[in-house]
């Protein structure tokens, strides 16, 4: 996501940046309907509509992240620096605004405390928090700052994709001179076991839980290194330099994304519809690397290939989303839930809560990154990218 974001290549893509803002804004507006699909507020409240305008817009925005991978691959790859210099400059510009926002995010549930809020505030900012955050602790929260090394708290769930991204720049070396090699023929092969892959959480759901020589003692199945998101790096790479006529996008486009936001959809709300079901089956529609999200990245991916921007504002304003992006992604989950509770203060439609709170939480959130970056200057790539 980071390249996806502060990427400067020598030769300006516009349409990229139209992919970017679209990722940036639909993963704003996914979070936003975390206080839907999460919602522990007042019992008397319509929580039918609640949980059936979360599942909604949960299901519709799932590409975000795919888009922001296939960004990623898109622009790097084959990656053109020799490895030092490439985990330098891509690693260090992610790791310490990552570090930085992951102790902010799990010190605010014991800033609260200090500042004298009510305990259930922090469930408005996260509304999964669970209990442990509502003691306003300060040893709740360096025990989440000291397990940062291993992974994400509850307070700052956004920051698995950077442990995710660090990841795929390690990677990305050892699969470019695959890639820069590798013909278009062995580009699709490769594509083609990784869509084999994209069924495998569904297949460990509803067939077995082993497959393919995994077991016990191998979590390493046949197609293991085939899997993941490295796929959606290569797609974007790909996707790059093999278009699509707007009547083929529409034609095979429209139905692919309707297919895979009713298997997104319809098997959510088949999952919460059950009395009892583990936080891997709630997710398990929901999956980034499934092949119902991937038939809803395609086509909005292909549909910003072909967006014109003419007014150059709209180009700088862009260009400037690429410079924000990694920030605004740092810092909006502090502002998606109070936008939510706002829009519901306001009495605004349920249906159009979430997308009118991303908007807000987006433009504060851009706004804030805009302020810190003119006030810190030069060390501005340690507080926001």
């Amino acid at each position: 996501m980071k390249e996806a974001l502060i990427s400067k290549p020598s030769k300006h893509i516009v349409w990229l940046d139209v992919v970017r803002l679209v990722a940036m804004f639909t993963v704003v507006c996914c979070h936003s309907a975390d206080p839907f699909n999460f919602y522990a507020g007042d019992p008397t409240a319509d929580i039918a509509s609640i949980k059936y305008w979360g599942a909604i817009y949960g299901s519709l925005l799932r590409p975000c992240v795919p888009l922001f991978v296939m960004i990623t691959g898109a622009l790097l790859l084959p990656v053109k620096e020799e490895s030092g210099p490439f985990y330098k400059k891509r690693i260090s510009r992610v790791f310490w605004p990552f570090l930085v926002w992951s102790v902010l995010y799990n010190l605010f549930p014991w800033l609260t405390g200090v500042l004298g809020f009510e305990p259930d505030v922090i469930l408005t900012f996260f509304p999964y928090a669970g209990e442990d955050v509502t003691r306003q602790a300060l040893t709740v929260s360096l025990g989440y700052i000291g397990q940062i090394p291993m992974n994400f708290s509850v307070v700052d769930v956004h920051m698995w994709y950077i442990y995710l991204l660090i990841g795929l720049y390690l990677y990305m070396p050892i699969f470019s001179a695959w890639v820069e090699k590798a013909s278009e023929k062995a580009k699709l092969w490769f594509l083609l076991g990784w869509s084999v892959t994209l069924f495998v959480p569904y297949l460990r759901e509803y067939v077995n839980p082993y497959i393919w020589g995994a077991c016990s003692w191998n979590e390493f199945y046949m197609l293991y290194y085939f899997a993941g998101f490295n796929g959606y790096l290569l797609l974007g790479h790909y996707l790059r330099h093999h278009d699509w006529s707007l009547s083929k996008i529409l034609l095979a486009g429209i139905p692919m994304f309707v297919v895979g936001f009713g298997v997104t959809f319809a098997g959510f709300r088949h999952i919460t519809s059950l009395p009892e079901f583990t936080e891997e089956q709630l997710e398990l529609f929901f999956y980034y690397c499934s092949p119902n999200v991937v038939m809803m990245t395609i086509p909005i991916f292909l549909l910003c290939k072909k967006v014109e921007i003419r007014s150059v504002w709209i180009q700088k304003a862009l260009a400037n989303l690429t410079v924000c992006g990694f920030g605004v992604y740092m810092i909006h989950y502090f502002f998606t839930g109070p936008s939510v509770a706002l829009m519901r203060t306001l009495h605004v439609p349920i249906c159009l809560q979430i997308p009118l709170a991303a908007v807000l939480a987006f433009a504060v959130s851009w706004a804030l990154v805009l302020l810190i970056r003119r006030l810190t200057g030069k060390t501005a790539k340690y507080w926001v990218g």
